[in-house]
């Protein structure tokens, strides 16, 4: 039963550390009772001190010194295990000296003696700079940069420099100054953040393999460049007036490549025209050359047919070009009129009554009755003339 159940002594609760009413028991004598005990488990005396007790008296044993060594050496030992991912490497140092770099795996190297620095290889690191600095045609611009870089040489980065992403920071703020002292302000604020950024790389690269850092520059990357705010309205003026002349010289532009092709046109098409007519007029000139040729040889064969149907084709040449005709009477002063334009549309109702069938011009029949009535009016007008003449 439990040490304070009432019964046997009484309603008194018992004491735990003694059967009587007594303080509590002297804390050495617990002690060495405590010692007996282990003494007799590992084949000790539980003698007290007399002459048949141990004779170490308060010593611990040797056989518990070799299980509390043996344990804190198979702890010791475990302590050593550790395991390293693909990207990670190791470099181990027994007792401050580079030993050797360690590939991905389960490792062991003894504690305290070895000290074990893990490095990630393949992790993407980036810094960002941002600097105040002056351009090659002396112009104060703001730059910001931010740098992508790995650790290429996990030794001479945890053993060569002492801080390498101090030096880094260093040398990135020496390649920008450097790269943008040989750039003009205009190309570092625009088009040229490009170039200045692969310059910068090239040259930092250069810095961190000359420091023994082991790091490896991926990506280079100008994020913006600007003037500083102190003269930001006189710079935003600048960009405007620059900008405004970029925009007159392209509609320039815009009106030249207009006006330029299209007078290369007109000017090509007068010379089509000035050829085409220079060859008109040399292919009528050849023509009636050769016709004259021709119609004088025939007027040499017959000069009076030949005269005669050059009359003939020269009044029906003028006669075809006008609905006038004026005849003069020989031997008399009055000048006839014949009015063909009236003439036709009369000789043509009638052709239609007849029926004619011809509606865009004067048939035959047409023609014959308006040379009859022509016969006919000159031969009153002769009569009328020849009448006046005989009664003066």
């Amino acid at each position: 039963m439990s040490w304070n159940e009432p019964g046997g002594g009484g309603n008194k609760p018992r004491d735990p550390w003694s059967g009587n009413d007594q303080g509590p028991p002297d804390l050495d004598e617990a002690l060495k009772k405590l010692q007996q005990r282990i003494n007799r488990m590992f084949g000790g005396s539980g003698g007290s001190g007399g002459a048949g007790g141990s004779s170490g008296g308060g010593k611990v044993p040797g056989a518990l010194l070799g299980v509390i060594g043996a344990g804190a050496l198979t702890v010791w030992a475990l302590m050593g295990f550790y395991q390293l991912d693909e990207q990670e490497r190791a470099i181990v140092l027994r007792f401050g000296k580079y030993t050797e770099t360690l590939q991905p795996g389960l490792q062991w190297n003894p504690p305290i003696i070895d000290e074990v620095v893990t490095v990630n290889t393949t992790k993407v690191r980036a810094a960002s700079f941002r600097e105040v600095m002056l351009t090659q045609d002396e112009n104060i611009v703001e730059v910001s940069m931010s740098v992508q870089y790995v650790i290429d040489d996990p030794e001479k980065f945890v053993l060569q420099v002492r801080d390498p992403e101090i030096s880094l920071q260093h040398a990135a703020q020496s390649a920008l100054r450097h790269a943008v002292g040989d750039t003009t302000m205009d190309l570092v604020l625009t088009e040229g953040r490009a170039l200045l950024a692969i310059e910068v790389r090239d040259r930092l690269q250069g810095y961190l393999n000359d420091y023994g850092t082991g790091i490896r520059v991926s990506k280079v990357n100008i994020d913006e460049g600007k003037p500083p705010a102190q003269v930001q309205g006189a710079f935003d003026d600048v960009i405007k007036a620059r900008e405004d002349e970029e925009r007159v010289k392209n509609e320039a532009q815009s009106y030249a490549n207009g006006i330029v092709p299209e007078a290369r046109g007109r000017a090509q098409r007068m010379m089509e025209e000035a050829n085409a007519y220079r060859e008109q007029v040399v292919a009528t000139a050849d023509g009636e050359a050769d016709r004259f040729k021709r119609l004088l040889a025939e007027y040499e064969k017959a000069p009076e047919v030949t005269r005669e149907r050059l009359y003939l084709d020269a009044i029906q040449t003028v006669m075809s070009n006008t609905n006038k005709v004026l005849v003069d009477v020989e031997g008399g002063n009055n000048v006839l009129y014949l009015p063909l334009d009236k003439l036709a549309p009369a000789a043509d109702a009638s052709r239609q009554s007849a029926g004619g069938s011809s509606r865009s011009g004067l048939s035959e029949s047409a023609l014959r009755q308006i040379t009859e009535r022509v016969t006919e009016e000159l031969r009153r007008e002769i009569n009328n003339n020849d009448v006046r003449r005989g009664g003066r």
